[in-house]
């Protein structure tokens, strides 16, 4: 099990137990995390599950794959730090994930 903890752009944060092989955003839409849309349901389709990594995390968690990137086009307010969670698959290394929730999502 891994904890991945969700920060909203207000501050507020929800600590979350994931399994590994599943996703951030699978992780996030079970334990109903406000700002996670999932619109596509995880099929990197939409850009509704866009989150910020932060710092420390970046690189365990990956670089962002052509069609993430893609989708990305499409989210609010795109950083160096900004990721799909639909794209982000939890592992035991990913125990203590943070990451930011955009103010909204597209």
């Amino acid at each position: 099990m891994a904890k991945i903890t969700f920060i909203q752009h207000n501050g507020a944060e929800q600590t979350v137990d994931a399994i590994p092989g599943m996703t951030v955003m699978e992780a996030a839409i079970k334990n109903l995390v406000p700002g996670i849309d999932a619109d596509c349901g995880g099929a990197c389709a939409c850009a509704t599950c866009h989150v910020y990594v932060e710092p420390e995390w970046r690189e365990k968690v990956g670089a962002r794959n052509p069609m993430e990137e893609d989708m990305l086009d499409f989210a609010f307010d795109v950083r160096d730090a900004s990721r799909l969670s639909c794209q982000i698959k939890v592992a035991p290394a990913l125990d203590g994930l943070r990451v930011r929730v955009p103010e909204k999502q597209f």
